[in-house]
């Protein structure tokens, strides 16, 4: 599902940062625009293949909030569509929440001059959480309740049976420090889960691709972007605090998100102290030399995984 990019997709090209250029900056503007896209259909590819994330006859529901990352999952998952080796069904789903000022015509028409299979689920959930959430506390545990089970609804009357989401790697790390600092567990946002009702799977085809290339890729493809204002301009949320960090952490330290994203997907479960992953209560001198085994008494060093600059690798004394 990796397969090239089509270049003729592409919109005439212009600066990602809107300005004017001349010929020679439009041409490096265009190869910078098709290598993104290119990157964007490969790292979707890759994770949808590395997770199984698609199947033959699969119908898929893209939930689409109207903020970039969906509108960049929903714009990836129909070009990677037309050319894979696999049949699937994608159906677009917003859910209207009701929020003051809500520009509902938007969607619909973005969807509609697509030309995809579509649904728009209009429930007020808006004047149920600030009814039930005092003014300056956080909505976002009862509005994400709320519409997680609506979205099941809706994905049952369509007949789907994969939920596709819009979460990125930065969302996937942040999660995982969230859960750290406040949650007190190692415990991240996976790429594919069943439901927690058992009923679908959930899968998120962004998982390998960074938030900045979305945000590039929303500039150029202009999508008529919708801010979120029951949530999303909260200033004070915990998420966009480990957000700021990592962002911060990535400035002193380039390649260190690549590092931390890569640790995500190799766990050493000897090396943590979750009994239950690992029977330390059992263990026994072997006699035989394990390579995984315990240097306890060795400066160890840190080798960057494939693809991370030498700069961000440390090291630690025993």
């Amino acid at each position: 599902m990796n397969a090239p990019a089509d270049p003729t997709i592409l919109q005439p090209a212009t600066a990602l940062d809107g300005a004017t250029t001349g010929p020679a900056a439009r041409t490096r503007a265009e190869r910078e625009t098709l290598k993104l896209e290119k990157r964007l259909a490969r790292q979707v590819g890759q994770a949808i293949a590395d997770f199984n994330m698609i199947e033959e006859g699969d119908r898929v529901m893209v939930c689409l909030s109207g903020g970039k990352d969906s509108y960049g999952l929903l714009d990836i998952l129909l070009k990677l569509q037309a050319r894979a080796p696999v049949r699937f069904e994608l159906v677009a789903v917003n859910l209207d929440q009701k929020q003051p000022g809500f520009p509902a015509e938007v969607l619909p028409g973005y969807l509609r001059q697509l030309g995809i299979e579509h649904h728009i689920e209009t429930q007020d959930t808006y004047s149920i959480v600030k009814a039930k959430i005092p003014e300056g506390k956080t909505t976002c545990s009862l509005c994400s309740r709320l519409r997680r089970g609506i979205l099941y609804s809706v994905a049952r009357r369509l007949k789907c049976n994969k939920i596709a989401l819009g979460h990125h790697r930065d969302d996937m790390l942040q999660t995982f420090f969230l859960n750290m600092f406040f949650g007190g567990k190692l415990k991240g946002m996976p790429p594919k889960l069943t439901s927690d009702n058992g009923e679908f799977i959930v899968i998120r085809p962004l998982a390998y691709v960074a938030e900045s290339d979305l945000v590039a890729w929303a500039e150029h493809r202009q999508f008529p972007i919708i801010p979120c204002n029951l949530c999303g301009s909260q200033e004070n949320l915990q998420r966009k605090q480990v957000g700021e960090m990592l962002r911060q952490w990535q400035r002193q330290h380039p390649g260190r998100i690549e590092s931390m994203f890569t640790a995500l997907q190799n766990v050493v479960p000897s090396h943590l102290m979750d009994g239950a992953l690992h029977d330390f209560k059992h263990l026994q001198a072997t006699g035989v030399a394990d390579e995984n085994g315990d240097k306890a008494f060795d400066e160890e060093v840190f080798a960057p995984p494939a693809g991370v600059p030498f700069a961000s690798v440390t090291r630690v004394s025993a």
